[in-house]
């Protein structure tokens, strides 16, 4: 058994590749292989938000503060708040990120295949972005 405490493992800048507006990723477990599983908390300021993506095998989200908003290919914006669970399928195209004005924070626990577990695309652009506005009013 291995125990990480808490403070142990360095906060990290979500990289601008992949994010709009700040955000804070605090790795929580990636253990070594066969494991495939990993888990991070993941925090967004108001107005950030992931870049579309897809994961190999799918992705959970467990919001755990705020409110946010996810996105799923072609359907419109969900508002999603703390307590809420999110299930996106494997090759699933999304983002998720705070609203405009509230921060979020979810824990994501997505699985490797081959070594990898997410494939970045484009980053959403600020007009569908705030599409979100309307949709939660």
């Amino acid at each position: 058994m291995k125990l990480m405490r808490a403070g142990s493992q360095p906060s990290q800048k979500g990289p601008e590749d992949y994010f709009t507006g700040t955000v804070r990723i605090d790795p929580l477990n990636t253990p070594p292989e066969p494991a495939r599983a990993s888990c991070a908390y993941v925090t967004f300021e108001p107005g950030a938000r992931s870049a579309w993506h897809t994961h190999p095998l799918g992705q959970t989200l467990i919001v755990t503060a705020g409110c946010g908003w996810t996105q799923c290919e072609g359907e419109p914006i969900v508002e999603i708040r703390a307590g809420d669970v999110i299930w996106c399928p494997p090759g699933h195209k999304h983002w998720h990120g705070a609203t405009a004005t509230t921060a979020m924070t979810h824990i994501a626990v997505t699985e490797a295949l081959d070594g990898r577990n997410v494939v970045w695309m484009e980053k959403v652009k600020d007009e569908d972005y705030l599409a979100g506005i309307s949709k939660s009013a």
